[in-house]
């Protein structure tokens, strides 16, 4: 295995069943066996290679997971049906009555609105902290806490996570350090700083065209056994499976990722720079001003730049909102939710993704109304796009 993600996926080669250049796809739900013993071996997870029912795995599950685990060194993977089915399932699966997680505050609105309001139902409970600051994450854990939650880059503040720093108390109190990497797949590889379990939904950059929601969780054989487990496995029992043609369009997408994320990169970071001199109030992790500039740098994959997510502070969410309108009007991308299309999507995160945070909490953790969250598309020239942005901007009086 190579110390880059992108090489890891690229030196995976799988024929087809008649020698096809994509594997073939397995489009059934149950398998057969020549024998009964191997039924009762696989029932009890022994029997190597042989398939059993496909919300257990499927050939074209396994070749997705396995590309995905190759992406963020980990020894296998499990994809979900959707991002949510990963989250929840890798939760399940660690926590249970009486424990405790500690979770940084800005984390998208389904994880939140899990943690917060849905896990209670089974008495686990989270502690929502500022992440980006080490001595409350450490004074927040108890002697129940079994896990730090966290996003890698987070949504949408954009605050940057010391996984490094993280995975060192972590460690120290024997719990898990989970990340959810889906703002920064290649950018940056949680478990070469530290984590032990990396999830993603898989419905942003690495599918990349909004075709298909999906979800994986990366970790240890052992991790991932245990998710799988006909007796007591989260992913298994809760049933978050991933359809197989669907495992399969996402494998061939995953192809292009590294093409597309610098792509994502240089665009974004273009825009973020020229909105930046024009006054506006740009978060980005590749501008200096961003406070965790420095840290990112320490951590991420140089090649693949600071990412494609950036938000621009327009005051009032009327103005946010007559802007985003008038971009789509104007060709520009759509006003819509999600991420890491190819054409730029925007949205105003404090009524559509982190809708589920509370208006006090939002305020609280710096999440004004005025935001709008940026995804920038894989425009070929960033300059006119930064041109016809700029009119909008004009016209509907931000500069």
């Amino acid at each position: 295995m190579s110390n880059k993600p992108a090489n890891n996926i690229q030196d995976l080669q799988y024929f087809g069943e008649f020698g096809g250049v994509n594997p073939s796809i397995s489009d059934s739900a149950t398998y057969t066996f020549l024998h009964a013993k191997t039924m009762l071996d696989t029932f009890e997870g022994h029997a190597e290679g042989c398939y059993l029912y496909s919300r257990h795995t499927s050939p074209s599950n396994l070749y997705l997971g396995e590309a995905l685990a190759a992406m963020e060194f980990t020894e296998t993977a499990n994809v979900a049906g959707s991002g949510m089915g990963a989250i929840t399932s890798a939760i399940m699966q660690i926590c249970g009555a009486g424990n405790h997680i500690v979770s940084s505050r800005t984390i998208y609105g389904g994880s939140y609105a899990f943690l917060k309001n849905f896990a209670p139902k089974f008495n686990i409970t989270t502690s929502f902290v500022d992440i980006t600051s080490l001595e409350k994450v450490e004074a927040a854990i108890k002697p129940s806490t079994k896990m730090i939650y966290c996003e890698s880059i987070s949504n949408p503040l954009l605050e940057i996570a010391n996984i490094t720093e993280l995975a060192k108390i972590a460690k120290k109190h024997n719990i898990l350090l989970v990340v959810d990497n889906t703002f920064s797949p290649l950018m940056l590889s949680p478990q070469k700083l530290g984590a032990d379990v990396t999830i993603h939904s898989l419905t942003k950059f690495i599918n990349g065209t909004n075709d298909t929601v999906g979800g994986v969780v990366c970790g240890s054989q052992e991790f991932i056994n245990s998710l799988r487990s006909v007796n007591d496995g989260a992913a298994m029992l809760l049933g978050p499976v991933m359809d197989s043609l669907r495992a399969a369009s996402i494998l061939k997408n995953l192809r292009t990722l590294h093409i597309r994320m610098k792509k994502h990169s240089e665009n974004a970071n273009y825009l973020a720079e020229r909105f930046e001199k024009d006054g506006l109030k740009v978060v980005y992790p590749g501008l200096k001003s961003h406070k965790d500039h420095e840290l990112f740098k320490t951590m991420y994959n140089e090649e693949y730049g600071f990412g494609g997510i950036m938000t621009i502070d327009v005051g009032t969410l009327a103005k946010a909102n007559e802007l985003m309108e008038l971009m789509q009007e104007n060709n520009l991308g759509y006003l819509a939710v999600s991420l890491g299309f190819y054409k730029t999507l925007f949205s105003a995160p404090g009524t559509s993704t982190s809708s589920e945070i509370p208006l006090e909490e939002q305020k609280d953790m710096g999440l004004s109304d005025g935001i709008i969250r940026f995804s920038i598309g894989l425009d070929n020239e960033i300059e006119r796009t930064y041109r016809a942005m700029h009119k909008c901007m004009t016209q509907v009086g931000i500069l």
